[in-house]
Order: C-alpha cells, then structure tokens, then sequence
C-alpha cells in the first residue's frame, strides 16, 4: 500500500515499482477508470482490452457487463505515464470518486492498480480487520501457502 496525492492538475505520482512494471510494458498506453464508480484503476491498455472483451463476451448476465462497461467509459480515458513517473486522471473521474487534490492510497491488485480515498481506504481496512485470522485460515485451508 503506497501512500500518494492527486495533484491540482488531477495527476497522481506512482512509486518506482510501479513505474518500472509500466515502463517495461510493450504499450506505454494505460486506461484510468472505475468500475465500481468508488475506487479508481489504472490498467495497462493490453489487460484493459482484455476486460472489453470479457463484457462483450460474458454471458451470464449481460446487463451486468453492460452496466460495468458503462461505468468503466463514462468515467474512463487513455493516457500515459508521463516522464515524471505521474499518470492524469479525467476531472470526471477525480469528481466522481471525490479525489481531486487529495492524498490516495496505492496498490497493485491483479493486474492493476488500485487507486483508493481515504475514506474507502478506511471502510476497506476495517472490513479486512474485523476477523484477520479467520480469513487466512480459510485462505490456507484452500491452498494458500
């Protein structure tokens, strides 16, 4: 988890392990979103390509797709990582998810990273703290290591 801060002009500075992935990724392309329309993702252009994939090809519940889909294009838009190691988010989306010139948290999670509020930031650390021990033995009664 990386603290960060979204500046005035809606950028946001990623650490350097984060810029050493983006940067040695063939597309320098990457697509900043919500799906849920309450936690920011920045993605690679090749896995968020996969993800247009999967809603059009995703058929069991189809509106389901179409909703995220939605979700993912109004408040979404390409960039790239700038020389700096920052990445601009659309005002659309710093207002909607309430981040503009506002500290963030940062962190990778399957094949992304995930841009936090603080306050979602919080809700999040209280649901993962209520029963920590409980959640990993059943995690490790299912294989992990």
């Amino acid at each position: 988890m990386y603290p960060a801060k979204l500046d005035d002009k809606g950028r946001v500075k990623v650490p350097q392990a984060f810029v050493r992935f983006l940067d040695s990724l063939p597309e320098k392309t990457l697509f900043v979103t919500s799906l849920d329309r309450r936690i920011a993702q920045i993605y690679p252009i090749a896995i968020w390509r996969q993800n247009e994939a999967f809603f059009e090809s995703y058929t069991a519940n189809p509106e389901v797709a179409a909703n995220v889909a939605f979700n993912a294009a109004d408040l979404g838009a390409e960039t790239e990582m700038d020389g700096q190691g920052r990445i601009v988010f659309s005002p659309e989306l710093r207002r909607e998810l309430g981040i503009e010139n506002s500290p963030v948290k940062l962190f990778a999670h399957k094949g992304r990273i995930e841009v936090l509020s603080e306050a979602i930031y919080e809700e999040r650390r209280q649901k993962a703290s209520a029963k920590p021990s409980d959640d990993v033995r059943t995690l490790e009664a299912a294989g992990l290591k």
